[in-house]
């Protein structure tokens, strides 16, 4: 099948390899004159297609996504699909599915997850969309999920693909969280002597093994006690999109909402709001308040 791919960067330019081991013909379009391009614009990648054309849109998301669509609206034909396989938050699609239904132009959401690995492991595939526009890439989608019955899921109609990968993330947040608090737990007390050893046990026979832990090991093993890395975490914005979605539909969310706090902690090099604590134990029980810039224990008080 051929299919047109917009943004060949880590996750595109692997996508692209995979597609292409996968028996498909793949014309890829990136800004970047250094990148895997085999076009040199949108307009010769869409020339370069045969109708009913299916192009994969893998830009990062928000304006940029929403400016390719806009381009590719112009630029495609009637009985043609857009697949937009970036980060996009939900609420974009439908009006991406609209702008390109007026010129009869297809739209497919699809959340993709995977990162680095899924070059030779799959990716994970969750698509929104009708039903006739999702089998006419289904195709790319088997060729791009991993091996077996799971790994795709068409999760209903434009949005619920980016919706499912919204909450997706949500609970890797969660996740990665917990096993950040136990392994500082871990390390906080005498008793433990092996942390990363102890981490890399649970691999095998517990209930908390996964990939994610499987991760874990391999960074600690390249650098042990994870001494190399600074304490600092961004989110991508689909953290705080769950977390949105979960007040809008009152939804309790204690411990995703807790740890895309604990990102936003992890970027202050000191609290005001713990300032405002200090304070006030210092005002009302004459608690002992440290110096700023002193980094020695207080006594407690």
């Amino acid at each position: 099948m051929q299919v047109g791919l917009v943004g060949l960067g880590k996750m595109g330019g692997n996508m692209a390899d995979r597609l292409t081991a996968g028996g498909h013909d793949v014309v890829g379009y990136d800004r970047s004159p250094q990148s895997k391009r085999t076009v040199d614009s949108l307009e010769a990648m869409v020339n370069a297609l045969s109708a009913p054309r299916v192009v994969w849109v893998m830009v990062p998301a928000g304006e940029p996504t929403r400016e390719t669509i806009q381009t590719l609206g112009e630029l495609l034909s009637d009985g043609d699909l857009v697949i937009d396989g970036g980060n996009s938050k939900y609420t974009d699609d439908q009006a991406n599915a609209e702008r390109l239904a007026a010129r009869g132009i297809g739209f497919v959401d699809c959340g993709v997850s995977g990162g680095v690995w899924g070059k030779t492991e799959g990716y994970a595939l969750m698509c929104g969309g009708d039903p006739e526009h999702v089998a006419m890439a289904q195709p790319v989608f088997d060729a791009l999920k991993p091996e077996g019955e799971h790994g795709f899921v068409h999760a209903g109609k434009v949005g619920a693909g980016h919706f499912t990968k919204m909450v997706h993330n949500g609970i890797e947040y969660g996740m990665m969280q917990a096993y950040a608090e136990g392994y500082e737990l871990l390390q906080k007390v005498d008793l433990v002597e092996n942390v990363d050893e102890a981490f890399a046990s649970w691999q095998s026979g517990t209930v908390v093994r996964s990939w994610l832990l499987d991760l874990l090991v391999k960074a600690t093993e390249a650098d042990p006690n994870l001494s190399q890395i600074r304490g600092y975490a961004q989110d991508s914005g689909e953290g705080r999109w769950t977390v949105e979605a979960a007040i809008e539909n009152a939804v309790p969310l204690p411990v995703i909402t807790a740890s895309l706090y604990a990102r936003f902690a992890s970027r202050q090099e000191e609290s005001p709001a713990m300032k405002v604590i200090a304070a006030l134990r210092n005002q009302f029980g004459g608690h002992a308040v440290g110096k700023a810039g002193d980094t020695t224990d207080i006594p407690i008080s």
